[in-house]
């Protein structure tokens, strides 16, 4: 059943940003999203991490009134989600696996008396006919499918639980369904529209540029001094450090607390209670250093971690850019670094072999990893080849370390133009091993049986190795002279920019033989935290108040952002509130929250301010 809309949604929507959310206006990008569901229409919404995806829906919920059901893939995520929306005077709840029976029926009775206005739950348990039935019985006014990328078979992190979701249009014809996600590209996108919405729906791509982090990527060398030369700059910070084993972020975690650093393990075989209590541990305390797999992942929103580590290389572009997306949420400068190696391809290579059938899903993901090889070997703009993969194009962006610490470049431009031009010849549809095989006079059946000997470039880059023509090949297609076809078979074409490079219009410089030959990375300055401008004294309060906010979160239960983030409290910290009224205008203070905690922050301001009053600062 439909929930009538309410009257004058425009005013209402800003009533309830400032009123609920403590918010003056929205983030760039966040407005069309909100005014097309409160229009009752289909949307998509692909927005980078920390843009603030989670108002998109949770405001026109509340606007719209009646039922809004939220599918989410992770329990984390939900319960953080509710915690934050009940602080913020918001009637939510989860039903999930992690209650017991009791709860989740108490839960399910308030859901039915029509108290609960938003309801989280995972894809298996909404998809059962039960829990279809009972919902379509209330007041179901909108549907939101979180982490949409999961649906489609296209993407890199497809799981097959969310492939029923294709189900909801017809079970819920009239109710409009938004869906949201931080890594969709095109050919996603689109597979997600079909299967949500069968095409009927406003798409929205808010881009995937996350300018505030800094991209650094290294060969890796002697890894643990890499390590610790990088922990150096980010000391007293927040931090990810990925790796690729369960064993290595336990020798990971050991080898840091060694040196001094609180440092913590996660992966999937840990008892669920250890994984648990460090999790815990990571998300309500300052300055804790997780070594974790990617188990550690989806649903991590605690948004002033300042850095990102991999100490191995990811699987894809997508997966990269969602695990060091989990830095600098808050919008503050952060810093990711990716240390690889041979070995490394090497692995990953077995891993996508080991876990795909021979066929098109195996083709692919083999061609997302030579995708993000090519972003390791980029010899310029780092952010430019990842935006590229994107389908963006964007200026040098001046905060990676191809742009801060240029690499020494060859003049590449007649190699280039020799492996464009077998390119062309051969009908631009084969992929990087069979282009050198034809450029080093190779002798294989394929050469053969497409008579590609006979080309005119057969055998004439004989000079190179087979190696050092695949790296040539991958930052031709880092720097968008050439495309991959990830979709399809993996073959290479050349693109305008490679056209131009063809009719001697444009140059090609590259960093040559990259993977053989290691380059010493400097050591990135530590990002610029919020506190850096602060006086003495706003620093002060600043500290105290985050000493305040750790009780009241450790006393609710709950991680110390969902009361206030970094922003709220540097805002109070500047801005000095000493009563509600100007309490009401800090950063994220909304109604419930100025009801709940105004008291105890203005006593810790006047506090503070009255002992520097006495002390003379």
């Amino acid at each position: 059943m439909m929930h009538a809309l309410r009257p004058d949604p425009e005013s209402e929507k800003y009533r309830v940003l400032k009123g609920v959310f403590g918010f003056e206006q929205f983030r760039p990008g966040q407005e069309p999203v909100v005014d097309a569901i409160l229009a009752g229409n289909n949307a998509l919404a692909v927005m980078p991490t920390g843009s603030g995806k989670s108002l998109c829906f949770q405001l026109p919920a509340l606007v719209r009134g009646g039922l809004t059901v939220v599918v989410s893939p992770l329990v984390a995520l939900m319960q953080d989600q509710v915690a934050a929306l009940k602080l913020a005077g918001v009637r939510a709840e989860t039903i999930n696996s992690a209650k017991d029976r009791a709860d989740n029926v108490a839960i399910w009775r308030k859901v039915a008396a029509g108290e609960i206005d938003l309801l989280y739950l995972s894809p298996e348990r909404l998809m059962t006919d039960r829990m279809l039935a009972a919902i379509s019985k209330l007041p179901l006014s909108l549907l939101v499918v979180d982490e949409a990328h999961c649906i489609s078979q296209w993407g890199a992190s497809f799981r097959p639980e969310y492939d029923d979701l294709a189900r909801l249009r017809a079970v819920f014809p009239d109710v409009p369904i938004a869906a949201f996600s931080a890594t969709a590209d095109q050919v996603t996108r689109l597979d997600i529209a079909e299967k949500l919405f069968a095409g009927k729906a406003e798409i929205f791509v808010h881009g995937f540029d996350r300018p505030n982090i800094r991209l650094d990527v290294a060969l890796r060398a002697d890894w643990k001094k890499q390590v610790l030369d990088f922990l150096e700059s980010h000391a007293g910070e927040s931090g990810v450090v990925y790796c690729l084993s369960r064993k290595k972020t336990e020798e990971i975690s050991g080898f840091l607390r060694e040196k001094g650093y609180n440092a913590l393990p996660y992966h999937a075989g840990m008892e669920k209670e250890q994984r648990d209590r460090n999790q815990d541990l990571f998300m309500s305390e300052s300055a804790v250093i997780m070594a974790a797999t990617i188990a550690f992942g989806m649903g991590i929103d605690k948004p002033d971690v300042r850095f990102v580590l991999h100490t191995d290389m990811p699987g894809s572009v997508e997966a990269y850019y969602q695990e060091f997306g989990r830095a600098g949420r808050d919008g503050e400068p952060a810093h990711a670094l990716m240390l690889y190696g041979l070995d490394d391809i090497r692995m990953r290579r077995m891993f996508i072999d080991q876990e795909h059938e021979e066929g098109d899903r195996r083709r692919r993901e083999h061609k997302r990893l030579d995708a993000l090889i090519a972003y390791c070997e980029a010899a310029e703009c780092r952010r430019q080849s990842l935006l590229r993969y994107f389908g963006e194009e964007s200026e040098p962006c001046g905060n990676c370390d191809a742009c801060l610490e240029p690499a020494e470049l060859t003049d590449g431009t007649s190699d280039a133009q020799l492996a464009l031009k077998t390119i062309q010849e051969t009908g631009e549809r084969f992929g990087t091993v069979h282009i050198v095989d034809v450029l080093r006079g190779g002798n294989t059946e394929r050469i053969r049986k497409f008579g590609h000997e006979k080309v005119s470039t057969y055998g004439a880059g004989t000079a190179h190795g087979a190696k050092d023509w695949q790296s040539l090949i991958r930052q031709l297609v880092a720097g968008g002279f050439l495309d991959l076809d990830i979709q399809g078979f993996g073959g290479l074409s050349v693109s305008d920019k490679g056209k131009a490079l063809l009719r001697g219009e444009a140059s090609f410089r590259y960093r040559q033989d990259s993977l053989r030959r290691e380059r010493k990375a400097k050591t990135a300055r530590s990002a610029s935290a919020p506190t850096e401008s602060m006086s003495g004294p706003e620093l002060r309060l600043f500290k105290a108040l985050k000493q305040l906010r750790s009780e009241i979160a450790r006393e609710g239960n709950v991680p110390a952002y969902v009361v206030f983030t970094d922003r709220s409290l540097a805002d109070m910290a500047a801005k000095r509130p000493t009563c509600k009224e100007s309490f009401a205008s800090i950063h994220g203070v909304g109604q419930a929250k100025l009801e709940k905690f105004a008291a105890p922050f203005i006593d810790l301001i006047l506090e503070q301010t009255g002992d520097e009053a006495a002390s003379g600062g």
